[in-house]
């Protein structure tokens, strides 16, 4: 299951979803390929391990998160939202649902879900007899929890979107006037039933922001824990129940998370005695595979590929991530309050010319086959190929055209006084436009450079926020808490399985740091979302149309598609990375030997 998470600009950071999403680590290297460095094709790539040697019994699984900066430690889908978290709480979380190869949820998982489309209700079974790691039966009480901690007025975090507006009652007890979600009802001890306003294609996907949530929370444990500064709890950060494969035994906040197998795993017992996780910078990283410090590496920077690819004692995995890079406008602000977007019209980036302009100065294609020997190309859209037909591959998208982005700034009253440098706005005003981009590795200087200059060739003055690179967490909560320091900025998204845009880019989502929003964006984001969405033709027609859409106004400039790759140790076995088939891949990993090669 994928939830949209923040993502760094340079490498991946999910999705998010919870939703989020979006999505990540910074990816260090040089900023040119080398000369003759052939492009890399993601499809010729193996998507699992080789090794068919019998697995021994026991062994430690060391493993690397190339990242730069230090993961928060929110160990629970509820409240965290970038990939660092979601890389960490890998092999000891799980979800409630299993999916089939459409993503639809099917009955693989320890819950089963039932949709009655007329009576606009879910209903959820435990259908597995699966354990928290401390014992306890996963039950009924444990599917609502999350519902009651998310919903409350004292909350947090950011999954407070609209698919959970929708529950019937909940917008009562977010805003205290009832002590329960009247839309949500315990049947017994195994089963759930969540009514709704209305309902959707996304409720049948793996997906916890345009569907039902994804996970659930011990009660037994948070149920008398406060709303308000949940997040900073213990059983949060230092002591996570789960019931997936292994649990946390040990965590080292900003470094390490140690795991030993959960006894009560409802599933075939995991094969290893331990997991190490840890925090690896990208600069470093590629010496540690040299060293054979890892069995794998989560989150390898692309743009050092030929630095690694021949590494003795290692397999190279790739597959396309369900992710992009774009570049986003600040456009408004969010009235916590009301939970929703407020619009500026009068904002410094709201002359979509100008939007536009900054769109054709730049040449993606170029940077990711310059920066990341084609395992990234030119996006032309805000919904990735990951997604298969809810991608519009008619769909252009903004390719380089300078004279172009001079003629849009030109007849948009983007005009330079004589003996100036830079154009001045509308109004004659001075015009200078703070870009925010992420801290990471070689190549986030020269990337950001890169963007400015050509923004500055077509006369912009554009310098960046805070006069630096900005670190991952701070550059995110600049984004979330609508710092005036930042103007544009150079976003990343971790997708889910839902192709649906409402969690991103919804007046009601908190992720929508553009701060985007008007009628015709609304409308098509509930049509792809109404009843009607059911009909999948009628909803790729509306996705083709949302995509139109977002192209013309620019809010979002989708920059870079990804694909991604994983240095696995060749004593790893049974490890599939593939995103259907390798659901329960931590429950099977092994290794063949003691020591890597």
């Amino acid at each position: 299951m994928k939830y949209k998470k923040l993502v760094s600009a340079m490498a991946l950071g999910a999705v998010v979803t919870v939703g989020l999403s979006a999505c990540g680590s910074k990816e260090g290297g040089k900023s040119s390929s080398k000369k003759g460095e052939e492009a890399q094709n993601i499809a010729k790539f193996p998507i699992e391990t080789k090794n068919k040697e019998k697995a021994k019994k026991g062994g430690t699984l060391d493993v690397g998160v190339a990242m730069d900066t230090s993961f928060q430690g929110l160990f629970d889908p509820a409240f965290n939202s970038d990939q660092f978290d979601v890389y960490f709480m890998e092999p000891s979380n799980e979800t409630l649902f299993g999916y089939n190869d459409k993503f639809q949820i099917d009955d693989s998982g320890v819950a089963s879900l039932k949709l009655d489309k007329d009576a606009k209700k879910v209903t959820i079974k435990m259908i597995k007899d699966a354990k928290w790691s401390d014992g306890k039966p996963v039950v009924a009480d444990d599917i609502i929890q999350p519902y009651l901690i998310i919903g409350n007025k004292d909350y947090n975090g950011v999954r407070y979107g609209e698919q959970m507006q929708k529950i019937i009652g909940m917008k009562d007890y977010h805003e205290g006037k009832a002590d329960s979600i009247s839309g949500i009802k315990k049947i017994d001890d195994k089963t759930v039933e969540i009514a709704y306003d209305s309902v959707d294609p996304g409720i049948l996907t793996a997906d916890g922001d345009g569907g039902v949530w994804q996970n659930a929370m011990p009660a037994h444990i948070f149920k008398d824990i406060p709303v308000k500064g949940m997040e900073s709890n213990d059983a949060i950060r230092k002591n996570p129940v789960s019931f997936g494969p292994y649990k946390m035994s040990k965590i080292t906040r900003g470094e390490s998370v140690e795991y030993t197998p959960n006894e009560y795993y409802y599933g075939e017992k995991p094969k290893l005695d331990k997991l190490v996780f840890r925090q690896t910078p990208t600069k470093s990283v590629v010496e540690g595979l040299k060293a054979k410090k890892f069995d794998m590496v989560i989150a390898m920077p692309t743009d050092t590929y030929p630095t690694y690819k021949d590494v003795e004692g290692y397999e190279i995995l790739g597959r396309p991530q369900f992710s992009y890079t774009y570049i986003g406008f600040k456009l408004g602000k969010w009235d916590k309050e009301k939970g929703e977007v407020t619009y500026n019209p009068d904002s410094k980036m709201a002359n979509k010319s100008l939007r536009q302009a900054m769109a054709y100065a730049v040449d993606n294609q170029a940077v990711g086959d310059k920066f990341y020997y084609g395992l990234r190309k030119g996006a032309n859209s805000l919904i990735p190929p990951a997604l298969g037909e809810y991608n519009d591959k008619s769909l252009k998208g903004y390719t380089q055209d300078v004279d172009k982005a001079n003629k849009l700034l030109d007849d948009a009253g983007y005009k330079k006084k004589d003996g100036e440098e830079f154009r001045r706005d509308p109004k004659g005003e001075k015009l200078e436009i703070k870009f925010a981009s992420m801290a990471g590795g070689e190549t986030a200087q020269p990337l950001a450079e890169y963007y400015m200059d050509q923004w500055k060739a077509v006369g912009l003055d554009v310098k960046l926020s805070t006069g630096r690179l900005i670190d991952f967490n701070q550059f995110y909560d600049k984004l979330k808490n609508d710092d005036p320091e930042v103007d544009v900025y150079q976003g990343a998204w971790s997708t889910s399985f839902n192709p649906s845009q409402t969690a991103l880019y919804g007046p009601k989502a908190a992720f929508n740091y553009t701060r985007f929003a008007d009628k015709e964006n609304t409308r098509l984001l509930n049509e792809m979302d109404s009843d009607k969405s059911f009909d999948n033709d009628y909803r790729i027609k509306v996705f083709k149309e949302w995509q139109e859409y977002a192209h013309d106004q620019a809010f979002a400039i989708p920059t870079l598609f990804r694909d991604e790759v994983r240095p696995v140790s060749d004593r790893v076995i049974d490890f599939n990375w593939d995103v259907v088939k390798g659901q329960h891949a931590w429950s099977e990993i092994g290794v063949s030997s003691d020591s890597r090669k």
